[in-house]
């Protein structure tokens, strides 16, 4: 009898022991910094904890680059902020690509003011010369990245590409004419093709409308007063360092400095369509340009970038995890300012990130914004 029932005791033991490991505690994450519940205030309009460990991985978690520096504003008041060690929020951030949200901004208050048109050729003087094919080029177009003209931003040998070219060798003294003398290698609003030196052309083209001094020092110092009179000024954006070439050229698609915060500050203006404090900055109708996509490219608006599918693989933000609402400013090696209006939420991560490392610092950034909801 001992014999017969042994094999069912063994069963029923085995049983045992898998319903005391189903029943066995969730494997608890690893405790919160100081650090890390610090970075959140306590009332960041989500769980704090859950927020704090999200951040948290984002300056931790392997394989996602440096993060330096990151501020999380929601409905327009910081909800999180966190640096690195050697950064802090008085810390001047370069902009890389982010710069050219700016300098569209900068363009749509000169349409505003009447002294520009959105669909007219592009006043670039070397254009308008007779049978030039670029005086078809129009604002649009160039915001858009539309223009047809021959800009490769990147390429295999990085000393061929039109950007390292513009920004760093023949053409680092005059940028603007540098980018403009390229030729048309398609119809003017045919293609997208992505253009620092484009944003550059629009730079100059801001210069040209505010003074009609070819003086570098006259073209500087009247777009620097532009900006900071109309923009950075009533945003308060008080840290703003921008670049101008030895032509006078504001560097517009790539080198303007300012604090992490001053970054999340003109992102959330813009998530507010234009509006701060009351004041409405710039049309309304123009941000909602800004974040209308391409007839060319559904991932782009007025040098912006936008989280619409485009049926590619490789998507430079997350479609499939974020509100199609959402848009960003993206700069060189990770500096990302990603706006989320449906969720009234915006998260600023700057630092340094190769491409793989990018990718997955953005899935971690869509967890912090998964955290807060739409409506």
């Amino acid at each position: 009898m001992i014999t017969r029932l042994a094999p069912l005791i063994a069963i029923l033991a085995s049983a045992s022991s898998l319903a005391s490991c189903s029943d066995a505690a969730p494997v608890q994450e690893p405790p919160l910094s100081e650090e890390a519940l610090a970075a959140v205030e306590n009332d960041p309009g989500a769980a704090k904890r859950p927020l704090a460990r999200e951040i948290d991985h984002l300056f931790t978690n392997e394989g996602l680059g440096e993060t330096r520096a990151v501020v999380l504003l929601h409905e327009g008041a910081i909800a999180a902020e966190r640096y690195a060690p050697g950064y802090d929020a008085d810390t001047r951030f370069v902009s890389w690509s982010m710069a050219k949200t700016v300098t569209a901004v900068m363009i749509g208050m000169l349409v505003a003011d009447g002294r520009l048109e959105l669909d007219a050729p592009a006043p670039v003087p070397a254009w308008q010369r007779p049978g030039d094919a670029r005086s078809e080029i129009t604002l649009r177009h160039l915001l858009q990245m539309r223009s047809g003209l021959d800009h490769t931003e990147a390429g295999p040998v990085p000393a061929e590409s039109s950007e390292v070219r513009m920004l760093f060798l023949d053409g680092r003294d005059d940028m603007a004419r540098w980018a403009e003398e390229q030729p048309l290698e398609a119809e003017p609003g045919e293609r997208f093709e992505y253009s620092s030196n484009t944003t550059v052309i629009l730079a100059d083209i801001a210069a040209r409308t505010l003074t009609d001094s070819e003086d570098p020092e006259v073209r500087r110092r009247a777009v620097a007063d532009y900006l900071r009179s109309r923009l950075f000024e009533p945003l308060g954006m008080s840290s703003v360092v921008p670049e101008f070439d030895a032509s006078g050229t504001l560097i517009g698609g790539s080198l303007i400095h300012a604090t992490a915060r001053d970054w999340a500050r003109f992102a959330d203006f813009l998530r507010n369509k234009g509006s701060y404090h009351g004041a409405q900055l710039v049309p309304r109708k123009w941000i909602e340009q800004m974040v209308t996509p391409s007839p060319k490219s559904p991932h782009y608006g007025f040098q912006a970038w936008l989280n619409r599918p485009t049926g590619e693989k490789d998507h430079p933000l997350v479609p499939e995890r974020a509100p199609a609402s959402l848009f960003a400013m993206i700069g060189h090696m990770g500096q990302y300012a990603l706006v989320s209006p449906s969720q009234r939420v915006t998260l600023v991560r700057l630092g340094h990130s190769d491409a793989p490392e990018r990718r997955a610092m953005l899935q971690q950034a869509a967890d912090v914004l998964e955290l807060y909801p739409e409506g």
